[in-house]
């Protein structure tokens, strides 16, 4: 039921926004036009300039996940890490409704660094920073730029994009002070204790595992490293994008750049369509159109194929460097394409039956050499909640006066 939701809001997203920016057969001419008009002399310099940002962008992203490890007493080599991570950002982009999200957890309990469970905690934590700096760069770029002239739609999405990831923040920082009351809180704004109380004092018990991956809130030198990491990693992706876009001749300004990167980054946040195809062309689109001054509805314009021809060709390369990249991390001794396949599974296992055991399956991986730092004993408030989900969980005792349930007496 849960696949079929998820391939039924993944199809959806892909109709909608294909549907969207496809264009027609006189606009397919005229876009081919728009491509083969590109001289490689000229273009080459600017995609040589992206493709050295989209490295600095990679490394960013993958290596700072160790500080966010570092809080469980886990530490994954150089090696490895970038493995993990350029598999687990293929399957992001491949798998649809965000389902590659488990990859990365799975193989690090898969390579017995930690729990999955803990490990998505830390990419929760991945997630909602993210959003609230892209979040940021929207609300900060939009409302710098608005005039009566502007679309009605960009200022209200810049305010909801800022509430959603803001109140995420308030959560993490309340499941980091008071977990069990935080947790108990909003399950009972799903109103799961009252019609299936079992499914809750699961995800509750599930919930409260995962914090653990939160400890990097409480770890300031990690905290502020991962945060460092992360303005790099964002800024040069910024860049990246005004690189690309003055390739196709487009007078994009540097925070249009940016706000263009912030909108497509919450656009994909949402369920999204298998490659992201439609929905990458979309967002992207929007962010350009209101910087270039270009009607979204006028398909045949000129400056409209030349920001169209920009998105797609972004697109294409993205998923040329994600799939080369995620190749590299397979090919490598650390990964194989059976831990690819496991891991997922055996992060939602974790998630799905709240088991703490780290132990590793055999796959055809080598083993890697595990770093690992003394692990921090959890706050005591949130080992007596999970001791209290625990009861819930835990089956009645039977009573010996009971005649039928009453233990066999010599």
């Amino acid at each position: 039921m849960r696949l079929a939701l998820n391939l039924v809001l993944s199809l959806g997203m892909l109709a909608l926004c294909t549907w969207l920016v496809w264009p027609d057969a006189e606009a397919r001419i005229k876009l081919h036009e728009q491509i083969s008009g590109l001289r490689w002399a000229d273009f080459a310099p600017y995609l040589g300039a992206y493709l050295g940002l989209q490295i600095v962008v990679h490394l960013c992203r993958a290596l700072r996940w160790n500080n966010l490890l570092a809080p469980l007493g886990v530490r994954v080599p150089t090696g490895p890490l970038l493995a993990m991570s350029s598999v687990g950002f293929l399957a992001i982009l491949a798998l649809p409704v965000r389902l590659g999200e488990f990859v990365r957890p799975g193989l690090l309990r898969k390579g017995n660094y930690t729990t999955a469970t803990a490990a998505l905690g830390t990419v929760a934590v991945e997630r909602i920073v993210d959003g609230l700096i892209i979040s940021l760069l929207v609300f900060g770029a939009f409302f710098a730029h608005r005039d009566p002239t502007s679309p009605g739609w960009m200022m209200p999405t810049a305010y909801t994009a800022l509430g959603i990831f803001t109140a995420a923040l308030v959560f993490l920082v309340c499941a980091m002070w008071r977990p069990e009351p935080t947790v108990r809180f909003c399950l009972s704004l799903t109103l799961l204790p009252r019609f299936a109380p079992k499914l809750a004092a699961l995800i509750q018990r599930w919930l409260l595992d995962m914090i653990r991956g939160l400890a990097a809130l409480k770890d300031l030198r990690n905290l502020t490293l991962f945060l460092v990491w992360s303005a790099v990693y964002w800024g040069a992706n910024g860049l990246g994008v005004w690189v690309l876009a003055h390739a196709f001749h487009l007078e994009l300004p540097l925070i249009g750049a940016y706000a263009t990167m912030g909108l497509l980054g919450i656009g994909i946040s949402l369920p999204n369509s298998p490659g992201l195809v439609g929905q990458f062309e979309a967002f992207t689109m929007w962010g350009l159109s209101i910087y270039l001054g270009f009607d979204l509805k006028d398909n045949h314009a000129s400056l409209y194929l030349a920001a169209l021809a920009f998105a797609t060709a972004q697109h294409l390369f993205q998923v040329a460097w994600y799939v080369a990249m995620g190749a590299l991390g397979l090919a490598s001794p650390w990964v194989s394409f059976h831990d690819l396949w496991s891991a997922r599974k055996m992060a939602a296992q974790d998630g799905e039956t709240g088991q703490d055991s780290a132990a590793s399956e055999g796959g055809h991986g080598a083993e890697i050499a595990v770093e690992r730092e003394p692990p921090k004993e959890l706050p005591h408030d949130l080992l007596e909640a999970r001791g209290k989900a625990d009861k819930k969980l835990a089956p009645e005792p039977r009573s010996t006066d009971d005649p039928v349930h009453a233990p066999d007496r010599p």
